[in-house]
């Protein structure tokens, strides 16, 4: 490869490791090319992963401001640049290793950190973005109905309140007006009496 090639190639993966969100590292040794076009498919379109050299790796990596990937670059190596999710991708790679044991996930980097090959496992093990958004949703929803139940509760039972006092005082003017009426009837009987002849 001659220099301007080799600068080329250079400048390219350090844009890469630039413009990603995180940069997982493979070995591929053994893969057929077939079993790494599936590989790309899996990924999805927002990672692309490509197969690079590890000393113009190093040096891409050192331009970008990234460190702790050089002993991760021995042997065969891949590189995952992930523009989107990259629980996503380390999912997509975690799944096909499985099913293909001769890709080996390295490490990597994500955020200018270095990522071990447990870290990488544990990442794969998260949520995706939409699975959190979706229950950060439905958990903002859940409290603006419980805030809601419980604005409306001091009004239903205001209600309830209001309802059973003006019962209860419409109760005792009845009352009020039956036992007014039951002494009317004694004063007229006891008129009704005194007005009797003696006899």
């Amino acid at each position: 490869m001659a220099k301007a090639e080799r600068q080329a190639a250079v400048e390219e993966i350090t844009e890469h490791f630039r413009g990603s969100s995180a940069a997982l590292l493979t070995e591929y040794r053994g893969l057929t090319v077939k079993q790494l076009k599936e590989l790309r498919r899996s990924l999805g379109a927002d990672t692309q992963y490509a197969v690079v050299k590890n000393t113009l790796t190093k040096r891409a990596a050192s331009a970008a401001g990234i460190a702790g990937l050089d002993e991760l670059l021995a042997g065969p190596s891949a590189i995952a640049f992930i523009k989107g999710d990259p629980v996503e991708a380390a999912k997509g790679l975690r799944d096909f290793a499985k099913a293909n044991p001769l890709l080996v996930i390295k490490g990597g980097v994500m955020d200018g950190k270095p990522l071990s090959a447990a870290e990488v496992a544990k990442l794969a093990d998260l949520e995706s973005r939409e699975v959190l958004l979706a229950k950060a949703a439905g958990a903002m929803k859940a409290t603006l109905a419980n805030a809601a139940a419980l604005f409306q509760a001091p009004l239903t039972q205001f209600a309830r309140t209001a309802d059973a006092l003006r019962a209860k005082a419409e109760e005792q003017q009845g009352g009020a007006a039956s036992a007014s009426g039951s002494d009317t009837a004694v004063s007229d009987a006891d008129t009704v009496v005194s007005d009797a002849p003696a006899e």
